[in-house]
């Protein structure tokens, strides 16, 4: 399509509808989001995802891990005595590893939905409609502010590691490169050559 050839801000970006998205019959409401944003859906599919490919959606790298684990502290305002009593660590490398257990448990648990949308600054905008993963802090009007309700804290109290968010979206542009290809298969079939109504403006300014 011309206007990807010729505008490097058309990008795509991967999201994913987890397991409690999906049972909340919250698929529809979601895409209509991103639909009304004028991004566009290039490819979908309905799957039960096994662990090996709940694992494989995330780095899991050290660093990364650590990253999880400072999140967490984060969450608890850096009160270490608290995170000593709920997590039963206060080491953020193996809350990271709690954590990345915990959310391929979580990913596995149920049917997704796996998506690629289309548009220009894709994974800024579709960031920006998930909203935060704590509804408490998520603006209202997306996904997570409309319709989130666990958070951490409840999900520690109820003994899990792991808080359900709806959906999960890629963080960068390299990152929904590796999520794209890691769901889709390297031969990901790219369906992005039709042409939206929402595109024509950006194509007259070619002629």
């Amino acid at each position: 399509m011309k206007a990807k050839e010729n505008f490097p801000s058309i990008e795509q970006t991967f999201m994913m509808i987890k397991p409690d998205g999906v049972k909340r019959g919250l698929i529809g409401r979601a895409w209509k989001k991103l639909e009304d944003a004028g991004l566009k859906l290039v490819a979908a599919r309905m799957i039960q995802a096994t662990e090996e490919q709940a694992r494989g959606n995330y780095p899991g790298t050290d660093e990364w891990l650590i990253g999880m684990g400072e999140k967490t502290w984060a969450n608890y305002s850096g009160d270490e005595k608290r995170i000593m009593d709920e997590m039963g660590t206060t080491d953020k490398k193996e809350i990271g590893q709690r954590i990345y257990d915990g959310l391929v448990r979580y990913l596995s648990s149920g049917p997704v939905i796996i998506s690629v949308w289309e548009g220009n600054e894709a994974v800024k905008i579709v960031r920006k409609l998930a909203g935060a993963t704590d509804p408490t802090t998520a603006d209202v009007g997306t996904i997570r502010g409309n319709w989130g309700y666990d958070t951490p804290q409840l999900a520690v109290k109820s003994g899990r590691i792991v808080f359900q968010t709806l959906v999960h979206i890629s963080d960068s542009k390299e990152e929904a490169k590796r999520e794209i290809t890691h769901w889709f298969g390297d031969k990901f079939e790219d369906l992005s050559d039709y042409e939206k109504v929402d595109y024509i403006g950006m194509l007259d300014l070619e002629k």
